[in-house]
């Protein structure tokens, strides 16, 4: 399945001086009739040791990273036998994970505050204008009274924010009125 990436060895428990009977596609260097690990000691040792130990670091002998898989088989008295163990080279898998990490990370030296959002510029600088009006007046955009909600459309619509395209739906928003209201507020 992952020709080149993955080593299979096949441990035979009952033997642990010379645990080792199989070993394809040989990427630690081991041979058959090699001792067990330490983890197939564990085993013998433990029969309440897990069945399925998967997905744990570990280290080829050159000191390459690998994921590995080991898999206790167990007689029909419940005692480990033999153990399946998968061993993933991920070295050469690191360099596409760090490119990976780069791709979707963000700069953290801004905290949560983000630098930009990617809605309409115009839009943002109405809502910040709307909301600059508003405590001029000592409130909140939605807390004006009708009055001060006429005075501040008005003052918009003659400073020409009107032409920005979603203006109406923006200061109703806003406001906290319909965009009919709006239009209205504007004559």
């Amino acid at each position: 399945m992952f020709p080149g990436l993955c080593e299979v060895v096949l441990h035979d428990l009952r033997d642990p001086e010379h645990a080792i009977r199989v070993i394809e596609n040989n990427l630690s260097g081991r041979a058959p009739g090699d001792p067990a690990t330490e983890l197939g000691l564990a085993r013998i040792a433990d029969p309440r040791y897990p069945d399925v130990v998967q997905n744990y670091p570990n280290r080829f002998p050159d000191g390459r990273p690998a994921k590995s898989t080991s898999i206790g088989i167990r007689n029909g008295a419940g005692e480990y036998i033999a153990a399946l163990c998968l061993n993933l080279d991920v070295s050469v898998l690191s360099p596409v994970a760090l490119a990976l990490a780069n791709l979707v990370a963000t700069g953290t030296e801004h905290g949560s505050e983000p630098l930009e959002t990617l809605r309409d510029r115009r839009a943002r600088e109405l809502r910040g204008t709307v909301e600059e009006l508003a405590a001029r007046r000592g409130a909140t955009p939605r807390s004006l009274g009708r009055d001060a909600k006429r005075e501040l459309v008005r003052q918009l619509h003659g400073e020409g924010w009107f032409d920005s395209r979603d203006a109406a739906r923006t200061i109703a928003g806003l406001l906290g009125v319909s965009r009919a209201t709006v239009y209205n507020y504007t004559k």
